[in-house]
């Protein structure tokens, strides 16, 4: 399994380099709540997290990195970053990047679940920014926790699916997999 982050915008200002899930503070990055993950779910956590860096490239979450502000080149990054990506065989890769970062490396279709966020507003999805981040953090926790490694997109859907209503959309020729996460309400995690 691979799991695809973007990098977080807020970084600790660490005057030497530190573990990637150290230096990167965001929303995603608390939701994920590292330092608080078992062995065991570190231990999958190294083997399947690539964070997506637009100064580093694709990075493991303990990979020493100093703190640093860098927009993305897409081009110039892809560089470094399609070439790993692409020597990686995996049978499932979850996809919790956001646009600006999708567009480094193309995921394959067939295996890939891209996971959005919805909110529910008067019974209809309306698309979310802030609390997306949230939630794919939770995503990922989820993921990492669960007692079995996910081998499927539908494997990803059932572990979602014990916190989140979700939808499980199939791929085709144009599009990969994508689970539609619906986020709960701030209200709702008091």
């Amino acid at each position: 399994m691979l799991i695809l982050l973007p990098p977080s915008e807020r970084k600790a200002a660490t005057p030497v380099a530190a573990p990637a899930m150290a230096v990167y503070e965001g929303v995603l990055y608390e939701a994920l709540s590292w330092a608080t993950l078992s062995k065991s779910a570190k231990a999958k956590g190294e083997k399947s997290i690539k964070i997506i860096s637009a100064k580093y490239g694709a990075i493991g979450p303990t990979e020493k990195i100093k703190s640093y502000k860098a927009k993305i080149d897409n081009k110039k990054i892809a560089q470094k970053v399609v070439p790993e990506l692409d020597s990686r065989s995996c049978e499932l890769i979850v996809d919790c990047r956001s646009s600006t970062y999708q567009g480094v490396w193309e995921a394959p279709y067939e295996n890939t679940v891209e996971v959005r966020v919805f909110q529910n507003v008067n019974g209809a999805k309306k698309v979310i920014t802030h609390m997306s981040k949230k939630t794919r953090g939770e995503v990922v926790r989820l993921i990492l926790t669960n007692s079995t490694i996910p081998k499927t997109p539908r494997d990803v859907r059932d572990i979602v699916n014990k916190k989140y209503s979700c939808a499980l959309i199939k791929n085709d020729d144009f599009r990969p997999w994508v689970l539609e996460v619906i986020a709960k309400e701030p209200s709702e995690y008091l």
